[in-house]
């Protein structure tokens, strides 16, 4: 039993992690597939702010297959790691990382209509699509 849980909790943490790190690399990969607008700095919330008004609804396309992606890969790998429990281990995957999202659509400037499709379709639905990919294979 206690061998399940360690295992359990180390496959929530490399979830987390990788997920994050996947999340992080289609963020960063971004601007090479879909420009930021001419002139426009988005790699600060002060350049996010300034370019607001340039942003054209592709510009979203991308953080939003980052958060979406980033939590599918990880709550995937939490479930493939985790001993039992897996639907829970991936809402809790999906859970942190809506966390993260509500912190970050305080943090940096973007339309309502983003932040509700990204809060509403990239987490919980995507950590739930994990399981159930898990569970089909």
């Amino acid at each position: 039993m206690k061998n399940g849980i360690v295992r359990n909790i180390l496959a929530v943490i490399l979830g987390a992690v990788l997920g994050g790190f996947i999340n992080m690399g289609i963020i960063m990969i971004s601007g090479y597939i879909i420009p930021p607008p001419a002139g426009a700095d988005l790699t600060t919330p002060e350049g996010l702010e300034a370019a607001k008004d340039l942003l054209e609804p592709k510009h979203f396309i991308f953080p939003f297959l980052a958060h979406a992606i980033g939590t599918l890969i990880g709550a995937f790998i939490t479930v493939i790691v985790a001993k039992n429990r897996h639907l829970i281990l991936a809402m809790l995957i999906g859970f942190f990382f809506l966390i993260g999202g509500i912190a970050a659509a305080f943090m940096i400037p973007s339309p309502t209509w983003f932040v509700v499709l990204d809060l509403v379709l990239a987490y919980i639905p995507f950590a739930w699509l994990a399981y159930k990919i898990r569970k089909k294979i």
